[in-house]
């Protein structure tokens, strides 16, 4: 009997229609090898469990109970793409050229149809929430790639790609801040990192609830045209009895993502190439002693997170 499966690599989706269920992961990931160039014994498929347990590839697709169309993320690096891992960053806009967003806020921050868009994601957003908002606590919103997780190197497991002492400064935050997950990207693929990492099911921190791109909101700026943003405006309306301007900070390794709420935006170094800055990275292990002394504050109006380090 067939099974259809789609699987996402590098922004694409794949439609697997050829396999059945006798069919071994193995066979899937060969596969898979000639959809996207990745070796098999490079490929990571999330997902794919048996008594809880990852996949061997000898485990046969009919022993995973997987439903028609199922959607399965795969990491893992086309061996010629290994060599730009060594090299130098690329000159990814994303990453190296975010442009500085102080010169767009007025002209975007308060636009009428910006707003107009944060109040029907407020309206028609639907929030699903993980563990109820707590009387008294700040909030923290963060991103995930680059942020929490290096999303583009290799790895057998996505805990090799997390950034150091992301549970140490996860737990350290929740004892004043409420975290909340946003990133531009499905909410499925969202939650398949958050579970990889160990994030979700971790017992020293609760995550509050998490957004995804639907929640984000397109803007209109002179110098760049459109671009995409995250609004902390649409948990503000949908939660303003627990958040606002004054008890929100946001990181996000691009400034764009905050050009809304540039007060309340600290723009974070993204964490790449993990395999060779994992033992070097100390971003969060700084993060986590200025959010611990800014949580003493009544509020952060009076902030530049710009200038955190000093």
């Amino acid at each position: 009997m067939a099974l259809p499966i789609i699987v996402k690599w590098g922004g694409q989706e794949y439609s697997v229609t050829t396999l059945s269920e006798d069919d071994t992961v193995l066979d899937l990931k060969q596969f898979l090898k000639t959809l996207t160039g990745v070796l098999p014994e490079r490929q990571k498929l999330l997902g794919l469990k048996v008594k809880g347990k990852p996949a061997e590839n000898d485990v046969k697709l009919g022993a995973l109970k997987l439903k028609p169309n199922t959607k399965i993320m795969m990491m893992g690096t086309r061996e010629e793409s290994l060599e730009d891992v060594l090299g130098p960053p690329p000159d990814n806009d994303d990453v190296v050229n975010d442009f500085d967003i102080e010169d767009e806020v007025v002209e975007v921050e308060n636009t009428v149809k910006n707003l107009l868009k944060i109040s029907r994601r407020v309206k028609e957003y639907k929030v699903e929430i993980l563990n109820p908002p707590r009387e008294g606590k700040k909030l923290l919103v963060l991103d995930v790639d680059y942020t929490l997780f290096d999303h583009r190197s290799c790895a057998e497991t996505g805990v090799e790609l997390m950034r150091p002492y992301l549970h140490e400064f996860l737990t350290s935050a929740y004892e004043d801040y409420d975290i909340v997950i946003w990133s531009a990207t499905n909410m499925k693929w969202i939650e398949a990192k958050m579970k990889e990492l160990g994030v979700s099911t971790n017992a020293n921190y609760k995550i509050t609830f998490m957004l995804d791109s639907a929640a984000m909101i397109t803007v209109h700026t002179p110098r760049r045209g459109l671009i995409d943003v995250k609004p902390l405006g649409v948990i503000w309306g949908k939660f303003s009895e627990f958040y606002s301007k004054k008890n929100t900070i946001m990181f996000d390794d691009i400034g764009r993502n905050f050009l809304m709420n540039p007060q309340n935006g600290l723009k974070i170094r993204p964490f790449m190439k993990a395999h060779l800055n994992r033992d070097k990275d100390k971003e969060l292990l700084k993060l986590t002693q200025y959010l611990k002394e800014i949580a003493k504050l009544d509020d952060f109006l009076d902030l530049n997170h710009k200038y955190w380090e000093r």
